[in-house]
């Protein structure tokens, strides 16, 4: 009886090769997908929340085990982390789940003087608007910098700068 050499096939029930398995039924990969959570309805304000005119894409979240500091204890908490989505801010409210107070909510707008505005008011004042009229631009909205603040918890949630 002879041994197989390394181009020989082995004696045996089936000469047919099989493949190997693959890396992903090796490894593991893909065995856990996280899936998204179901859209929660929020109230239909008509806001918008980004250039696009879309709503604002529900919080991801996936759980993870945690250990216990208690070690006669065989059980492990589980913890529910959200990964929130970055939120472009505008000069219009925004809908969007408050970081502080974990509530959905949208943002109230408040208004204070920007680059853009402290331009204008030079501008007015060069051309020779010097009477008080170089001061319009700090009483116009649409020249100041917009500051996005929770009306539940009152934290401060973004800035958009007009320059």
């Amino acid at each position: 009886m002879s041994v197989p050499g390394p181009y020989q096939a082995a004696p045996g029930p089936s000469s047919v090769p099989t493949a190997p398995p693959s890396y992903e039924e090796t490894v593991g990969v893909n065995s856990y997908i996280p899936t998204h959570p179901a859209p929660v309805p929020g109230p239909t304000t008509g806001l918008m929340t980004g250039p696009d005119g879309k709503g604002a894409n529900p919080p991801l979240y996936y759980t993870q085990p945690v250990p216990v500091l208690n070690p006669s204890a065989n059980t492990t908490a589980v913890q529910t982390v959200f990964v929130q989505q970055p939120v472009s801010f505008f000069d219009r409210p925004v809908q969007m789940c408050c970081p502080s107070c974990n509530k959905m909510v949208v943002t109230k707008l408040s208004y204070n003087a920007g680059v853009l505005t402290w331009l204008s008011c030079g501008s007015l004042c060069l051309l020779g608007c010097v009477l008080g009229c170089c001061f319009i631009p700090f009483c116009v909205d649409a020249l100041q910098d917009v500051d996005h603040y929770c009306p539940n918890c009152k934290a401060l949630l973004g800035t958009y700068k007009r320059l």
